[in-house]
């Protein structure tokens, strides 16, 4: 009995070792995680530079964009000791047309036991057009059956000028799919762009029940003009009130990870993500008082 017992345990081990220590990151309140950092890095670094980087500035993972590489991905961050917190993919909600790309299937195969999310980009009608909600349902719901042996969560990613724009689109498509592995994403930046209102509480607090995933960055309030220079910058820098929000979100009961938004900002990856870094130090503080 203790020699199967050891053996058990020595397995166990050995899974968790497996998938880069994907339980005890599991555990942790609010990890924190960058995204979009591979596009506008002046130094190009390859994955594996990248999975180092993160490591000696204290993140907890990443998030990779599209289907391409992820076997690559996964190996630096298993190396580095990190994790692999979520993958953007597109999903198209026009009639008639192929919906996802069939590599879903097999990257579900990659990821599994690793309780990876998928952010869905959803595209094919205009913004906020109710009338696709039915054929979405079907998509999503086939997706949530194809994920479900995986363990990954499939979250409706708003983004301006997609179909899902608004964080109330995601949740209303979600609640419609119905199904415990879909949920939703807040991303900060896209809701500073396509809302008038500043009043993120309501919003958050209707999406609590699936809102399994936020994103933030350091942003202005306000910005009359077109792109993200304003509403995407390093944590820290901004006149929008970060502490605030993340004040509300743990007043709401949100436990679940942070992504950092890095789309377009320029020169040295690590430069900006340190500067990230030491901003998130002081303003973790209001999840944790």
């Amino acid at each position: 009995m203790q020699k199967r017992f050891q053996l058990l345990l020595c397995a166990a081990v050995m899974a968790w070792l497996a998938l880069g220590g994907a339980v005890a990151a599991e555990l942790k309140t609010y990890p924190l995680f960058p995204f979009c950092i591979d596009w506008h890095d002046a130094k190009k670094r390859d994955f594996a530079e990248q999975a180092v980087m993160l490591k000696e500035l204290g993140y907890d993972g990443v998030g990779h964009i599209w289907l391409d590489k992820v076997q690559e991905r996964l190996k630096t961050l298993d190396d580095a000791g990190l994790r692999l917190y979520q993958i953007t993919m597109t999903v198209d909600v026009t009639p008639g047309k192929p919906a996802y790309d069939p590599r879903f299937k097999e990257v579900l195969a990659l990821i599994k036991g690793r309780q990876v999310q998928f952010d869905l980009l959803m595209n094919g009608l205009k913004p906020s057009d109710a009338s696709g909600d039915a054929h979405a349902v079907e998509v999503l719901r086939e997706m949530s059956e194809l994920a479900r042996e995986s363990g990954a969560q499939l979250l409706v990613y708003p983004h301006v000028d997609n179909w899902v724009e608004r964080i109330e689109d995601a949740v209303r498509v979600a609640d419609k799919v119905d199904r415990p592995n879909v949920g939703v994403m807040f991303n900060l930046c896209h809701w500073l762009r396509a809302e008038k209102s500043r009043d993120y509480r309501p919003v958050l607090k209707k999406a609590m029940p699936r809102l399994w995933a936020i994103s933030i960055n350091g942003a202005d309030a306000q910005d009359p003009k077109p792109g993200w220079d304003r509403y995407i910058q390093p944590l820290g820098q901004g006149d929008f009130d970060l502490g605030e929000f993340l004040k509300t979100l743990k007043e709401l009961g949100y436990k679940g990870p942070i992504g950092l938004q890095c789309f377009g900002i320029g020169g040295d990856t690590r430069d900006h993500l340190a500067k990230s870094m030491a901003a998130w130090k002081s303003l973790k503080l209001n999840l944790e008082r």
